[in-house]
């Protein structure tokens, strides 16, 4: 039999700790350093860079080791999160002095990517959701829980629906039950950071209870969620697993909202990830995020994101913002003096959220004083009688006065970050602090006072006090004088030329400065406390200032970028006619080269005239762009901002539904084609009648008579769609399609305009009516810089093609001349010239008139060519 490891104490208490947070690297708090063991160590020391060295070498009890000093912990457990780590934080419960036997050790903080709050942490423009997950019959509870914030959301809907949510709020970290995880990662993918929890917090009325006690309410009626069952058990759940991470100061997630999904656009989450809204595939790729991003405090930047995402369907609240940011526009004054102030408020909502987890510092409460004052010049600037919106900002808009001056009164103007250095609380708040300030601080002139009455008493000239830590405050006699001693004194130690004395009145005096450091720090410990639980009553309005101060961050970036970049001001009505003149693509312009103009274009959709266009061109000349800049340009406008176009006439879109680019899903073992097949099919079995639908070379992933044929059908479907006429722009490289306009009235021909000069092209990059018949893909070829041997064969073999394909009878059934291509395609598409000259005497045969002798001699001919 093995025999057993020999355990000390210390690695006794460590395995317990460790036993109760499974799947954790634990941070060991021993003395000045957080320490690692075993396989925690190995990952540490990976991850962090930090030396791996062994305690114990050679002995049973030999274990892996790493760690760091305890002030590096801001540096390194960034990195470890960051690494899909969740770190568990041992520390030290009781002082070491007190004890005789080994120190007390406990978890005090569970730290994974989704509940994080440190901002070396969370990234300051972007939210940090926690996404708790709940199935049920095919319908899903969800909730988005923002530790940093105290942002708390649920939602309840079909898979569709919550995968959507998942791509708009993008959550560092998703729990759900061990049980649903197969499910979640079939139907929602496996690029999220999951965590799975045993079934019992989901079942009975648990999560409910969590959420009745925690709100301090009877039901949920008050939040308007009570009849989301699914919803409430993942919010429920969620605020379990808080409890479980041992983040218990919760205070500050006072509300949870519900997300309504009949407010917003839907934006699926192809949409959202094909127009590159917040984020990208492509490394380095501008979104539409960063053009529109110039707020000025990082409450305002995560608050765009989610406007981005989640589009207004609600007229009067889009025109609302529209005329806010139109305001600002002509008031640049207001404007800049606004921008100026909200500067000043920084992050309030992470602030206050700090204040809630009673984690914030001296410093941060100051931030938080400056903050108020700034709140207070933004109230008095928003109070605008000729802007109702502004005005009703202002009204809603607390200064919070008594908690702010409670905290000047009470905090040093430039207190030290960290409380436990001292000098925090102003002078004069507490009778005693002051009072022992002047004795731990004002010793030396008390010293001094000492060792000039005593010399003048005893008449030794070059008596002094100093101090040591043997035995503390002493008096130095030298030899010379030490007959001068007075009988009180007490000898501590002689030295060569020199005796060291005690006093009664010293040892006192020591007593009192030594106390006094110690008093100091727990009645500035006692009296930050105290504020802090002030402050906390205010967490309310000073979180409602937060979000008041982020939407008039936005409205006035809104009004910024608008001037910066010359968009102007939609019209957005409840028709359905989309009517955009002059319109350009916001992140392509932003890109393009000093002194070369967007080519801008026009696009009209309407029901009745002209529901689906068809564009045709060339590879390069900018379908894709138009399509894009055509979603953005109605999704910008959706989000209050003003638009890139010389007019926008914008009829309410309810939902944007795109299928762009080659979305290739390969790593999950899919083929292009059936991703293109699965996202055309969501749009197919989703569209509305106020629908935006942008489809994009549809059907390339497949053979070419394949692609057509669904093109084709997808086209008709739409057209003839019984209950939505969707307004649909659909970019092909398939010219067949533009027959489609003579049997279907609605769907008509644009093509995006090609100069060719010198057999070179040059893409204007235009749209106007009509089809077009060229591909032009060798001229991009050529343009990409392939060898010319092989652009000159290319040449060859498509004028030969386009030969075949004009002669024979012209067939005006397109799918049948597209089927008769097929086979004059398999016949003759080598292009060798003995088999062309095959061809030409084939052709130039009357069959009729050749006799059987004739026939064979001709037999021979074709036979001697082919044996040449």
């Amino acid at each position: 039999m093995a025999k057993e490891k020999k355990q000390t104490p210390l690695m006794q208490q460590y395995n317990t700790i460790k036993a109760k947070y499974p799947g954790a690297l634990l941070l060991f708090r021993v003395g000045d350093f957080y320490e690692t063991f075993g396989e925690d160590a190995i990952k540490a020391a990976g991850i962090l860079g930090i030396v791996l060295t062994k305690r114990g070498n050679g002995s049973e009890s030999e274990t892996a080791l790493a760690g760091f000093p305890h002030h590096s912990l801001e540096t390194y457990l960034p990195k470890l999160v960051r690494a899909g780590q969740r770190v568990a934080i041992c520390d030290q419960l009781e002082d070491p002095k007190q004890t005789k036997t080994i120190v007390k050790r406990g978890v005090t903080e569970l730290v994974t990517p989704g509940v994080s709050y440190s901002d070396n942490i969370v990234q300051q423009k972007s939210n940090n959701y926690l996404a708790s997950i709940f199935g049920e019959k095919g319908q899903y509870g969800i909730s988005f829980l923002d530790i940093s914030t105290g942002e708390f959301s649920v939602a309840q809907g079909s898979e569709s629906y919550i995968d959507k949510l998942l791509q708009g709020f993008k959550p560092t970290e998703v729990i759900l039950p061990k049980k649903q995880y197969k499910d979640f990662v079939e139907h929602f993918g496996s690029n999220y950071y999951t965590y799975t929890l045993d079934e019992w917090p989901y079942t009975g009325d648990y999560a409910t209870e969590a959420l009745l006690k925690h709100f301090e309410v009877n039901s949920m009626k008050g939040f308007g969620i009570e009849r989301m069952n699914l919803g409430i058990v993942a919010a429920g759940v969620a605020l379990h697993y808080l409890n479980e991470t041992e983040h218990r100061n919760l205070q500050h997630i006072s509300n949870v909202s519900r997300i309504e999904e009949d407010r917003f656009m839907w934006l699926d989450r192809f949409t959202i990830r094909n127009l590159e809204l917040i984020g990208s595939a492509n490394e380095n790729a501008t979104t539409l995020a960063d053009v529109l991003d110039q707020t000025s405090s990082p409450m305002g930047a995560r608050l765009l994101k989610r406007w981005i995402v989640m589009p207004l369907k609600d007229l009067k609240s889009i025109q609302e913002r529209l005329d806010v940011v139109d305001y600002f526009l002509s008031h640049k004054d207001l404007r800049d003096s606004l921008i100026q102030e909200i500067k000043q408020v920084g992050d309030l909502e992470r602030l206050i959220s700090k204040i809630g987890l009673q984690k914030a510092n001296p410093r941060e409460i100051t931030q938080l004083k400056r903050a108020l004052y700034a709140v207070e010049k933004l109230k008095v600037l928003a109070n605008i009688e000729d802007s109702e919106p502004l005005r009703m900002i202002a009204d809603q808009l607390n200064v919070c006065e008594v908690i702010r001056t409670k905290i000047e009164t009470t905090i040093q103007a430039e207190p030290p970050v960290a409380l436990n250095k001292g000098n925090v609380i102003a002078d004069g708040v507490d009778e005693a602090l002051d009072k022992l300030r002047k004795v731990a601080f004002g010793g030396k002139d008390y010293l001094l006072e000492i060792q000039r009455r005593e010399a003048e008493a005893t008449g030794i000239p070059s008596l002094k006090i100093a101090f040591n830590n043997v035995f503390g405050y002493y008096l130095e006699v030298t030899n010379t004088h030490k007959d001068k001693v007075p009988e009180g004194w007490i000898r501590k130690q002689t030295l060569v030329n020199a005796e060291r004395y005690i006093t009664e009145e010293l040892k006192e005096y020591e007593e009192q400065i030594l106390g006094a450091e110690e008093k100091i720090q727990v009645i500035e410990n006692r009296i930050y406390a105290e504020l802090m639980v002030d402050i906390a009553e205010y967490i309310k309005p000073i979180q409602l200032n937060a979000q008041l101060i982020a939407k008039l961050d936005v409205l006035l970036n809104f009004a910024v970028i608008a001037e910066k970049n010359y968009y102007i001001k939609p019209e957005v009505s409840n028709s359905k006619v989309l009517d955009i003149k002059g319109g350009r693509h916001p992140v392509i312009e932003r890109n393009l080269p000093i002194g070369e103009d967007y080519i801008t274009n026009d696009t009209f959709l309407d029901p009745e005239t002209q529901q689906i266009i068809i564009i045709t061109g060339p590879n390069m000349a900018g379908k894709s762009a138009l399509l894009r800049q055509t979603g953005l340009i109605v999704l910008m406008a959706q989000i209050g901002s003003f638009v890139p176009a010389k007019e926008a006439y914008i009829g309410l879109v309810d939902k944007i539904f795109t299928r762009v680019g080659a979305s290739d899903n390969l790593s999950s073992g899919e083929s292009t084609f059936m991703v293109e097949m699965n996202e055309t099919a969501s749009i197919m079995n989703n569209l509305s009648d106020r629908s935006l639908i942008l489809l994009d070379e549809i059907g390339r992933g497949t053979s070419t008579y394949d692609g057509i044929s669904i093109a084709w059908a997808i086209a008709e479907f739409l057209h003839n769609h019984p209950a939505a006429r969707a307004k649909t722009l659909f970019a092909t490289h398939y010219h067949e399609l533009n027959e489609l306009t003579n049997s279907m009235n609605r769907i008509k021909n644009y093509n995006v305009t090609v100069k060719e000069m010198n057999n070179k092209v040059i893409f204007l990059r235009k749209l106007v009516p009509g089809g077009s018949e060229h591909s032009f893909g060798i001229h991009v070829a050529k343009l990409a810089g392939m060898p010319p041997k092989l652009i000159g064969r290319a040449g060859e073999i498509l004028k030969r093609l386009e030969q075949e394909r004009t002669g024979g009878e012209q067939i005006k059934d397109s799918m049948r001349k597209i089927q008769k291509q097929a086979y004059q395609l398999q016949m003759f598409s080598i292009d060798d010239p003995v088999l062309s000259k095959i061809r030409d005497m084939l052709n130039n045969l009357d069959v009729n008139t050749l006799t059987p002798v004739e026939a064979l001699m001709k037999l021979d001919e074709i036979q001697r060519l082919l044996k040449h």
